[in-house]
């Protein structure tokens, strides 16, 4: 059990400090407490922790987030140089100014808020997406505290409301605008276009392609992908740490063994044409912008802009309208789960609304319907 003791400080005002056994056996204690009640509280509380498993050393919590964010950078050895540089740069830029002093005990949900709230409000406010990177970092940062037991349960999963992220409607081209896009390509990077809209994989991953990546009969083996870091291109597993196999049309297969005929086995399909290396994801006016700009310009309804990453939406557009059914749009795209393919390229799907519609029309307005009611008077003689 706890006690209490009464001490006096040098103006002579009176405090209680209370000494009590942490789960382990050995002893510490808190003091300051005003009153014998608050002190009293407090031991009660020790004690109810203690018997829930819930118990956690008031000293633990004393450390400075910065400190604890030391343990967290560490564990993200394991991760993509990309996703580690985005996640520290989050830390470093917007979590680390605010929280860094701020002793772990002490965050709270409505401090959290209160952040959240900041980020919105200032004159330029932060993107929903950037907003949720930060609360993210700052969770993660938590989670090694609660892992470490310095805090119970970690605040920054406590009920915190963000702000909305806006939808965006995602550019998926037609048949004809694909190929009328081709024409404009220019004749180095034709088949890494027709690679990328014909089977959905991502642009690093295709940058990583080499010729022993050439399977035949209409397959490709993923095993790597280019990651973006800084200004350089870092080679990396693929997302979920595993190959996959991807099937591309005859035409493109063929123009992709073509490619990679008199190379080394492990050499890449493609390299940057003025250094060397892999290629890079092409700017809004490099090859792609400027294809897209000349389609635009003589086919008003053409997209005005397009990003690399469209050409996937695309490819996961053409592979649903020619039947393919979501766990081979799942397996083509790389997703984790086919929800995840559901929730991106779900409204691609084939539906039964018109169906639907069909059948309640059917049944509210085609068929014959009395709306009479019939009542006692009604009813013919013989039916008494």
């Amino acid at each position: 059990m706890a006690t209490i003791d009464q001490y006096t400080l040098k103006d002579g005002s009176t405090r209680y400090r209370v000494q009590y056994a942490k789960p382990d056996g050995k002893l510490t204690g808190k003091r300051g407490f005003k009153t014998k009640r608050e002190a009293r509280r407090f031991a009660a509380t020790v004690e109810v922790d203690k018997a829930t498993g819930s118990f956690v050393p008031y000293s633990a919590g004393l450390v400075p987030l910065a400190e604890v964010a030391k343990a967290w950078r560490s564990s993200l050895i394991s991760s993509s140089v990309s996703w580690r540089e985005r996640q520290e740069s989050a830390y470093f830029t917007h979590v680390k100014p605010y929280w860094g002093d701020v002793k772990v005990k002490d965050i709270t949900p409505a401090g959290i808020q209160a952040w959240i709230n900041q980020q919105v409000e200032r004159d330029k406010p932060l993107a929903a997406k950037t907003i949720r990177t930060n609360l993210g970092v700052l969770q993660a940062v938590l989670d090694i505290a609660v892992n470490e037991r310095r805090i119970y349960d970690n605040p920054a999963r406590n009920h915190v409301k963000l702000p909305r992220t806006p939808v965006t409607e995602k550019v998926y081209l037609t048949a004809d605008q694909v190929h009328a896009l081709a024409d404009e390509v220019p004749e180095f990077y034709k088949t890494l276009f027709w690679f990328l809209v014909t089977s959905g994989v991502r642009f690093g991953e295709a940058a990583a392609l080499r010729p022993m990546d050439l399977v035949g009969d209409g397959v490709v083996r993923l095993r790597r992908a280019y990651s973006k870091a800084g200004n350089k291109s870092v080679l990396t597993d693929l997302k979920g740490h595993a190959m996959r196999t991807v099937a591309v049309p005859p035409k493109v297969e063929q123009d992709l063994f073509a490619l990679a005929e008199g190379k080394p086995h492990d050499a890449l399909l493609w390299e940057a044409p003025r250094k060397g290396g892999p290629l890079k994801p092409p700017r809004p006016e490099h090859w792609l912008g400027a294809a897209v700009s000349r389609c635009h310009a003589a086919d008003s309804t053409f997209p005005a802009h397009l990003a690399v990453h469209s050409l996937r939406h695309t490819a996961a557009s053409l592979l649903i309208s020619s039947g393919a059914n979501v766990k081979v749009v799942q397996q083509q795209l790389g997703h984790k789960s086919a929800m995840m393919t559901l929730d991106q390229y779900g409204h691609l799907f084939p539906h039964d609304l018109g169906t639907i519609a069909e059948a309640m029309d059917a049944i509210l307005f085609q068929a014959p319907v009395s709306h009479r009611l019939v009542t006692e008077g009604d009813k013919p003689a013989d039916a008494a």
